[in-house]
């Protein structure tokens, strides 16, 4: 896992897309950690995200590097409930515990994916499978 976990360390920011409904949806997210072997995401349990990745857990991740290269991650979204997970996110990324708190009552929902394929893709070349 962790030859996706460094490609995204170099992209920065990639984009999480979902389907609500017959509608696809594209949104940008930063947050990621390894957890267990696993690459973990992130999503607000209060947002529309949320909603979609319970109703139809497919997902796909693509992230961009600086040198043309970008990979297409693809599975299975399945949220993993044990408190431990949010706790180690908001260590990651601090900053989100403005939003993730018992103030606001959000929580971060924490989910990997499972089924999952990842390919970097060079702009103008082969495909290179990042879990084999």
């Amino acid at each position: 896992m962790s030859k996706v976990h460094d490609f995204l360390n170099e992209a920065g920011v990639f984009f999480l897309a979902t389907v609500d409904g017959d509608q696809p949806r594209l949104r940008p997210l930063g947050f990621h950690m390894e957890m267990e072997g696993k690459e973990m995401f992130g999503v607000g349990d209060f947002k529309d995200v949320y909603k979609q990745l319970t109703a139809n857990p497919k997902v796909e991740i693509v992230a961009c590097k600086p040198d043309g290269h970008w990979m297409r991650y693809t599975g299975k979204a399945v949220f993993d409930t044990d408190p431990k997970y949010e706790a180690a996110g908001l260590e990651v990324m601090p900053n989100l515990k403005d939003i993730y708190n018992e103030k606001t009552g959000h929580h971060m929902a924490v989910f990997h994916l499972e089924d999952a394929t990842a390919v970097d893709i060079a702009m103008m070349g082969p495909g290179e499978d990042l879990l084999a």
